[in-house]
This record gives C-alpha cells, structure tokens and sequence, in this order.
C-alpha cells in the first residue's frame, strides 16, 4: 500500500486561533493560497503545494519495479554493487512558515492576554494566582505553535482549577477568550528558542502553577508521567475485576517477564535474500516508512552505494540499509508473526542479523546515523515482540540525541530534519513502552517542548545522477497524526492517571465524578478536533464503514483507544458505585467509553492492519479493553448500555481466542492469554449462578 505522496507544510495561524491539519497539509488542490485574502484584508498565508497535488490525488505507483536490484550476489553471500541507471531526480517543494513574534510579558499573563506589569520577582496576576512567574530573556522569540500550545494548557490548567478548589475559570471559552486548538495543529517552538533554551540549562516553560488534585500539573503535560495508573494491569485492582483474576500481578510483573526470557539467538547463520533487494526496499517506502518516516528517499541511493562500496560489512550506511531491507521484508510479507508457524523465522531476521554484527561499533558513536541505525533496530525489535530489547535501542538513540541536541551547532544542515525525525520516534517509541511498562525515562521528553515537528526532508541533487529517481515518496500524514495523538494520550495520562511518588493516590480515588467531567469533557474535545483536522487521505470513518487502507484502520483503532481511556474513569466509578449511575452525564459518558471499546473488538481481525509498530502495545490494549467490557456484563447500569448478551459473548470469546494465539510471542502477551482466559471463565460461571 502507497501512501500519497505529500510535503506538509507547517501551519498558519493568526491571532484569532488556528488552522486545522488538513489546511496544515492541503490536499487535492493546485491553489497556491489558502484563501485570496484574510477578513481582515491581509494577504493569504501560502502554503506549498505537495505532490499529492501535483499528482491528482493518486498513490504511487506499487509495481514495485526498482532499479536498485544488484547486478549479482556472489558466492560468498556478499551483495554486488547495484545498477543505479534508472533513478530519477526528484524535486522538492519549498514551505512558508508563520512570522515569530517577540515576547513581551511573563508566560502567564501571555498565555491569558493579560497585561502584565512586569514586576519581579512576580507580576500582580502571578502574585494573585500564586503561580511561578516566569519572563524569557529578550531576544527568545515564539512562533505561533508555542502561543497556541500555551494558550491551550492556561485553558485546562483553569478547568482543573475551577473545579478542584471551586474558583472562577480562569480561562475563557467565549467569543473574547481563545478558540479551540486542536492537538493536531499543536505546533512546537522555534529553532531560535530551542538553542536559546538549551542555553539556559533546558529551563521548561511553565505554564501554570502547581495543582493538588487531579492529575500533577507540569509545565509539559505532553510528555507521559513517570507515575501514572493507564497500563492495562491497573485493571486488576478494580474489585469486580479481581473476581474474575485470582493470580495477583505486581506492577513489576510484565518487566520482571520479559527480562527472565531467552535472548534473541542471532549468532547462528541467516542466508541473505539478496535476489529480492528491489522488492523489499520498494515495500519499506511503501508500508513501512509510512509509520516512522525515518528514512530519507532521496538520500536511499548514496546509502546503498556507501554500503555496497564497503560490502555491506562496516559503517552506518550498511547498517541502515540492512535494517531497511529487514523492515522491508516484514512488511512484503504482509502477515502478523502471530500468524507464523511456531518456530519459524521471522520475516527479515536474516538483514537484521547481518545488521546486529555492525550496532556494536556503532553504539559508541555519537552521530546522526548512528541514532538512525538504533531507531530503525528498534523497530524492528517491536515488530518481533521485543520491548525490552528495544526499549534498550531507545535508550541508546535517546542518549545519542540528548548529546545532539545539547548541542545543535553541530548537527549537519542536512541531517537537521533526519535527526528532527529520529527524535520525535524516540519519543513517540518510548512513550508506548512506558504507557505499560514501568521502565526509567530517558529524558528525551525534556526537550519535546522545544522541538519542530517534522517538515520535508531537503533534496540534494548533487547525490543523484540524471535519469534517478527515489525508490519511494516521503509519506508525512500519518507520522504527524501519530505525534499529535501521542502526545494528547500523554496529556490524558497526566490529567487522569498521573499519580504521587509514592504511589498512593490512585486515579478514581481522590477526585469526584463532577471533578472529572470538565477535564474529561476537555481532552475528549481535543480529540474531536484531532479527527476533525486529519487530511483526507488518513481521515479515517468513524461510522461503522470500511477504512480505505491500513493507515486509517490504525488511526480508528488509536482513535477509539484514546476516547477509552479519556472515559475509563467512569467506568471504574459506577462498578465501585453503581448509583453513581444516576449522576448527571454519567450514563452518556460510560456509554462513549463502552462504545469505544467495543468497536475497538467487534472487528478483531482489523488489528492486524498495524501488525508491523503495534502488536504488543495493540494485545496489551485488547486485554485491557476485554476486561473492562467483561466487568461491565456484570453490572446492570454499564450493561444495559451494551448490546445484547449473546452479541457480548461472541466478541469477547472472539477477543480471548485472538488473544491466545498471541501468546508465544513473548512472555507477557502469554501472561495477558492466561488472565482474559481464566476472566472469561469465571465470569461466564457467576453469570451462570446469576452471580455478580
């Protein structure tokens, strides 16, 4: 499957609110303007026009004829130079990107368009509200990402405080206060900003003072808490759900799992499949790049030549390519590894191999490809269910971009958008990990603040010979749409599930259902304007209709798993209390989180659409949605909410034997088959007894 090929351009936004991801990435059109000219009579902000444009709206071509087969394999198994005739040039569109403004007052009274006094050590509105006053140094200048981003946390910052200690909204909503922003459109500082924040020993911005209460307030609630209550396990603790599950899990328990397995086995010897180079780099562009965007097609050529140059034995460029061509087989291959016959090797095991010989040299380097290497190994090490392992490489990779980042400088020009790229998968990577597992952060999230989110990969025509032409386009839709997302189920982390040090403060436990309804209501709209804003070519049904391909498949299913998570609260609260049922907005809010989640299993087989980045976060989710929904059949408020009985049972039968099959894969998918299986079981006996 080819994504559309297309350069987003980074949003305009005026000082009325933002535009939308689909303007962000404008689609289907040659207009090179937005609008011919603003209300107001400003001229229109251009936009690039993307190749998704120029080509009509039509994929790539999927044929999967490359010209970057090699001319032979020798006897020996070492890949012969490639024949590079056939590659064309490829052109790129050039971005405009919004004017930066200068701040002039503390963060607080900016984020609120307050007038502020000055006043140091604290201005009159920071000394009332008791929060932290902060004033960045002159000459830091803001794009239009950071007013927004802040404008939207003074926003839910006075949602939580209105409603935990009964004052005023400090942030309106009205036709004077800030618009709506979606998550999506959610921009991140200037380059000038982040240097300039290095500089001042990475001091975050601060958007508001400390909350008790709700969730922790921090000033970068888009990155995921070191203590939080989302991982699927957590289920455990709900007293009906520990009817159904005897064995007592410790939160440790998926890691403890997971480090006592056998290590991967890669000393004995892989046979390369070099006769079919052309097929699976044409399948690592097409299907899965798509997910990463980590590799640049127009540099593809020069790295093939450098590792071909070296035999595929040494440097970076060969590890890359090796690890392309690993990703690659996955993804030719089309099929989940939970479909494999047991004990047969996974597809690509053999590149990765031949990879893994070259990382040892490569972890003490401190480069650019370096991390790339680590990134891509990493992905791959998801895609065989290995989270321990990979979150091992992310360490690494975070480790090699916190020395980049620290210092910019020295970065290459033309690596920036690369490195850009690497970090937000670190990120994204890593915060999947800890969504379930509880591993140490790296502290890559402390400069996500600071970073711009992905732009086109620059082209370099000096590398390319006439007539050449990448293997594949740079598919940026689904990558944004993922940061966006991501970052929002971080948030919801924070507001909801965050929990003390010490762990004592579970969410549901200190706050009420009337506290939670504006912050449930809050994030569950940013949500809505995440779907809202996605450009048509991922923008996915809600309905209950066919998805166009896989991108929209996984986008709905991380769609639905978000919205349960925002409501999963409630649910926990009507099956401590089933009068709680009764309680304004209670009903309707259990009935999106129950409806989220059963169209997240309804159509089980539709997980296997993400098979490649998500089959170990996507089991862990299932477990995690099948276990609410059999708590749920056994109380009458929830399951007079879902459909009829026998429909229940079907989906959760369907769900648990998806499950099982799961469960070689590695130890913790096993121990997930072990307790939706004897849940089921015993749920099915009290139901039988009339038992609840």
């Amino acid at each position: 499957m080819a994504m559309t090929a297309g350069v987003p351009e980074r949003y305009v936004a005026d000082e009325s609110g933002s535009r939308s991801l689909d303007e962000m990435m404008a689609e289907g059109s040659d207009a090179q303007t937005v609008s011919d000219e603003h209300h107001d009579g400003r001229p229109a902000a251009k936009r690039a026009r993307s190749s998704y444009d120029k080509n009509g709206g039509q994929a790539g071509s999927g044929n999967g004829e490359r010209s970057i087969t090699p001319t032979a394999a020798r006897a020996d198994g070492i890949m012969d130079r490639p024949d590079f005739n056939a590659l064309k040039r490829y052109s790129q569109d050039t971005l405009d990107y919004p004017r930066r403004r200068a701040t002039i007052a503390c963060e607080i009274c900016r984020s609120r368009k307050s007038r502020c006094d000055g006043s140091k050590p604290k201005c009159r509105l920071c000394s009332e509200l008791g929060a932290d006053c902060v004033y960045r140094e002159p000459g830091i200048k803001l794009d239009a990402g950071d007013k927004l981003i802040l404008e939207q946390l003074a926003r839910i910052e006075g949602l939580l405080h209105s409603t935990l200690t009964g004052a005023s909204p400090i942030a309106s909503n009205g036709p004077s206060g800030p618009g709506p922003i979606s998550p999506a459109t959610s921009n991140t500082a200037s380059d000038d900003f982040h240097s300039k924040r290095l500089s001042n020993n990475g001091g975050a911005v601060n958007a508001g003072a400390a909350l008790n209460g709700l969730g922790t307030w921090q000033a970068n609630i888009s990155t995921i808490p070191k203590n939080h209550t989302t991982p699927a396990l957590h289920l455990l603790q709900w007293p009906i759900v520990k009817t159904l599950v005897t064995r007592q899990c410790d939160p440790q328990v998926l890691v403890q799992m997971e480090m006592s397995r056998e290590p991967l086995n890669l000393s004995q010897p892989y046979q390369l499949d070099v006769s079919n180079i052309s097929t699976y780099t044409t399948a690592f562009f097409e299907r899965a790049n798509v997910w990463y965007a980590v590799v640049n097609p127009h540099a593809w050529t020069q790295y093939y030549r450098n590792a071909a140059a070296q035999s595929f034995r040494i440097g970076a460029e060969s590890c890359i390519v090796l690890l392309v061509l690993a990703l690659g087989e996955a993804a030719y291959s089309g099929v989940s590894i939970s479909r494999l016959p047991l004990g047969q090797t996974p597809p690509g095991m053999s590149f990765f191999a031949a990879a893994w010989n070259l990382l040892p040299s490569l972890m003490i380097q401190n480069s650019v490809l370096s991390a790339q290497c680590h990134i891509l190994a990493a992905a791959y090490l998801m895609y065989i269910v290995r989270p321990l392992e990979a979150w091992n490489m992310l360490c690494n990779t975070s480790m090699k971009q916190q020395l980049l980042l620290s210092s910019a400088h020295t970065i290459p020009p033309h690596l920036k958008e690369l490195n850009d790229r690497i970090y937000w998968n670190t990120l994204m990577m890593e915060s999947d990990l800890l969504a379930e597992l509880d591993l140490p952060h790296s502290g890559i999230a402390q400069f996500e603040e600071s970073m711009r989110l992905p732009r086109s990969f620059p082209f370099d025509g000096s590398t390319s010979s006439p007539g050449e032409e990448p293997p594949g386009s740079d598919d940026l839709w689904y990558f944004l749409a993922e940061i966006a997302l991501r970052r929002l189920l971080n948030r919801v982390s924070h507001l909801i599930y965050s929990v003390e040090q010490n762990g004592k403060r579970a969410a549901g436990s200190s706050f009420t259902v009337a506290s939670l309804e504006p912050v449930a209501a809050e994030l569950d709209f940013q949500l809505s304007q995440w779907y809202e804003g996605l450009p048509a070519p991922v923008k996915f049904p809600r309905e209950r209709l066919q998805a166009r391909d896989q991108i929209q498949t996984v986008l709905r299913l991380r769609y639905f798993a978000c919205r349960t998570i925002i409501f999963r609260p409630y649910i926990q609260a009507v099956l401590c209390d089933e009068s709680v049922a009764s309680e304004p907005g209670v009903q309707d809010a259990c009935r999106k989180c129950l409806e989220a989640c059963i169209r997240q299993l309804e159509y089980i087989s539709a997980h296997h659409e993400g098979h490649l980045p998500y089959l170990w976060q996507g089991a862990l989710s299932i477990m995690s949605q099948t276990l609410l929904l059999m708590a749920a059949t056994l109380s009458p408020p929830l399951a007079a909410l879902l459909p009829p009985a026998h429909q229940m049972d079907v989906i959760i039968a369907e769900t648990v034997s998806e499950v099982e099959r799961m469960a070689h894969l590695a130890p913790s998918l096993g121990l997930c088959a072990e307790i939706v299986r004897e849940a089921e079981g015993r749920r099915q006996a009290l139901r039988g007894r009339g038992i609840r």
